[in-house]
């Protein structure tokens, strides 16, 4: 029998590329479909979740804003090699396609693609292209968008497929949600892997200063880098408040599930995992990312209704404790909140991903069915 179908998929540098390349290998599979993940040492750090059925390969890349004049003097020659052990690998091996997921780790598998004229397409997660699908937005097959409106180069014309979200989260999609009361009630804080300090300094003592009724009854997860994680924690103990502070949390959809508010950064798989439950939010967006996607991303949510949107400038603990008290103080408003972010959910997110692949392709939906066809 033929060897079934191979999907590469090319991603790698932070969650935010890994989470979505994750649910398409996890649906790739299910069709009976080879996956293999091309990615660098950063990216595999973020493998622990990819089904073991998944083949890593792990490239040499590099990223150019990091290691001073002589680490971006080595920039050319590193992705130069991973892009020729990419090529070496594709042509022992062919791929049906390779899908990009963005970020520096992706280059190498993409160029090899492009050399070698295989389908090829790209997945923007945010609603401004990153530098890497800038890079070869005009040279795939396809662009498909998980946030939109997304802006995309002149005379290329993306589908919005929305943002993959991994299996965890959409067995709980559209889960139940219990409105704050006077009982207990969850706090979810998570800051994706940048600039997650400022809700550290701030959500805390804004926490601390909402009134001792609604206190007592908050339980807080805060996701922390690790340099923060004691002095938070000590925080949260001082103020006798119930709270779990950890660098990550490996059951994020539990908690997100559990939660009466989610205090997010804007990064695009946070928000499409808040939508497709469908929680009522506080976003931060990064104020340091250089083309603000952020903001866009935060977008839909906010002019939905289902999420409140907080600027860096404006990110201070009285405005914050001021922002929590009106979604826990009212319970028919975190309801409607709730509601209007499951209305910006696209849980079908991966299946129209997958459509787009299978069409790019010609392939059919499973190794046996491809058998049939033959």
């Amino acid at each position: 029998m033929d060897a079934a179908p191979l999907i590469v998929i090319a991603a790698g540098g932070t969650g935010g590329h890994m989470f979505p390349a994750q649910a398409l290998a996890e649906a790739m599979l299910a069709r009976g479909w080879r996956v293999s993940l091309s990615t660098d040492p950063r990216g595999a750090r973020y493998t622990g979740g990819f089904p073991p059925e998944v083949e890593i390969q792990r490239v040499s890349s590099a990223t150019p804003s990091r290691g001073g004049l002589l680490g971006k003097a080595t920039v050319g020659p590193c992705v130069a090699a991973g892009t020729l052990s990419a090529m070496t690998r594709m042509m022992r091996d062919r791929p049906a396609i390779v899908v990009g997921f963005g970020g520096y780790p992706a280059i190498p598998a993409m160029a090899a693609a492009t050399a070698l004229r295989l389908p090829r397409m790209i997945h923007e997660q945010n609603g401004v292209l990153g530098r890497v699908n800038q890079i070869f937005a005009k040279r795939v097959n396809a662009v498909a968008c998980g946030t939109w409106p997304t802006e995309l180069p002149e005379n290329v014309e993306g589908v919005h497929t929305g943002n993959p979200v991994r299996a965890r989260v959409l067995e709980r999609a559209e889960a139940a949600y219990i409105p704050p009361g006077d009982y207990p009630m969850s706090v979810l804080v998570i800051g994706g892997s940048q600039g997650a300090k400022i809700l550290s300094d701030v959500v805390p003592p804004a926490i601390a200063a909402l009134p001792l009724e609604t206190v007592r009854n908050i339980r807080v997860a805060h996701q922390a880098r690790g340099e923060d994680i004691e002095r938070v924690a000590t925080y949260y103990a001082e103020h006798a408040i119930d709270a779990e502070v950890e660098p990550f949390f490996d059951d994020l959809p539990r908690r997100m599930t559990e939660a009466q508010l989610v205090i997010s950064r804007a990064g695009a798989s946070s928000v499409a995992d808040i939508s497709v439950i469908g929680r009522p939010s506080i976003l931060v967006p990064l104020a340091a990312a250089i083309r603000d996607e952020q903001s866009a991303n935060a977008r839909g949510l906010a002019d939905a209704g289902g999420a409140i949107v907080m600027p860096e400038r404006l990110f201070e603990v009285d405005v914050l404790s001021e922002q929590i008290s009106a979604v826990l103080s009212n319970p028919a408003a975190a309801l409607e909140m709730s509601r209007a972010a499951l209305s910006q959910g696209r849980p079908d997110a991966t299946d129209r991903l997958v459509e787009l692949v299978l069409e790019l392709t010609g392939e059919t939906t499973s190794a046996q069915g491809q058998k049939d066809t033959e």
